[in-house]
C-alpha cells in the first residue's frame, strides 16, 4: 500500500459539508488535499478557507474534472441527485483511481428519512458500473459533517465501515480514516452490501434528531 503522504486525495463534492470536513481533516493529518466543484473559483476559494483553518498549504481547488485527474484517490461526495450524472463524465479521469463512494440515497417526508432503492443495489454499485476502470470502494457514510468541520474536537469517534473487492484498495481506506484522530477504518465486506451501510443513514439522521446529538457507529470486539 503506498504511503498516505505520498497520495493525493480529490474531494468531489469538496465544497458540500461532508467533503469539505473530511478534507479539513485529512489536510491536517499531512495528506495532500484538492476541492473538486462545478464551479473552479468556488473550489479554490473553499481551498484557501481549509488552508487557514488548518495551517497547511497543501490544499488546492479545481473543477470536478481537475480534481478528479489530478488526484490519486478521489473521495464522491455529492448529493444522490447529481451522482450518476456527473461519475458517467468522469469515466477517462478516474481511470485505475480508488475511488470512496460516500453518497447516501436517501428521502425525507413528513415522517423522517428513509432509504431510496437504486437500480443498481447502491450509490456505490451504480459508482462501479458507471466507472468499470476504477476501483471503487465504499466508505465514511456515517460521519458528522458539523463533527468534522468543528476543530474544536480534536478526535472524532466513530468507526469507518469499508466496503469493496479489492483488498489493497480498501486498506489504503482504512488508512485514510485512520489517519484521523479518533477515527478507525474497519473492513464491512464486499460492494454489494453497501446497500445497508447507505441505508443504515437514515437511522443515525433518526438518532440524531431524537437526542439532539451526532451519533456514529462502533463495532465491538475488532
Amino acid at each position: 500500500m503506498t504511503e498516505l503522504g505520498q497520495l493525493k486525495v480529490g474531494v468531489l463534492g469538496g465544497t458540500g459539508p461532508q467533503g469539505r470536513g473530511l478534507a479539513l481533516r485529512w489536510a491536517g493529518a499531512g495528506i495532500p488535499v484538492v476541492l473538486g466543484s462545478r464551479s473552479a473559483e468556488r473550489a479554490a476559494a473553499a481551498a484557501g478557507e481549509l488552508r487557514a483553518a488548518a495551517g497547511v498549504e497543501h490544499v488546492t481547488g479545481l473543477d470536478n474534472a481537475g480534481c478528479a485527474a489530478d488526484a490519486d484517490v478521489v473521495l464522491v461526495a455529492v448529493p444522490w441527485e447529481g451522482h450518476g450524472e456527473l461519475l458517467a463524465g468522469l469515466r477517462d479521469e478516474l481511470v485505475g483511481k480508488i475511488v470512496i463512494d460516500c453518497v447516501n440515497p436517501l428521502g425525507f417526508d413528513k415522517q423522517g428519512p428513509y432509504a431510496l432503492a437504486v437500480e443498481e443495489g447502491s450509490a456505490a454499485q451504480q459508482a462501479e458500473q458507471l466507472l468499470p476502470d476504477s476501483r471503487v470502494t465504499a466508505a465514511f457514510h456515517h460521519v458528522s459533517a458539523v463533527l468534522l468541520g468543528d476543530l474544536a474536537v480534536a478526535e472524532v469517534d466513530i468507526d469507518v465501515l469499508v466496503l469493496g473487492d479489492d483488498r489493497e484498495a480498501t486498506d489504503t481506506v482504512r488508512a485514510l480514516a485512520d489517519a484521523i484522530p479518533g477515527m478507525r477504518g474497519v473492513y464491512g465486506g464486499r460492494l454489494r452490501n453497501a446497500h445497508q451501510v447507505e441505508a443504515l443513514t437514515a437511522n443515525l439522521i433518526a438518532v440524531n434528531r431524537r437526542y439532539k446529538t451526532h451519533a456514529g457507529v462502533r463495532v465491538t470486539g475488532v
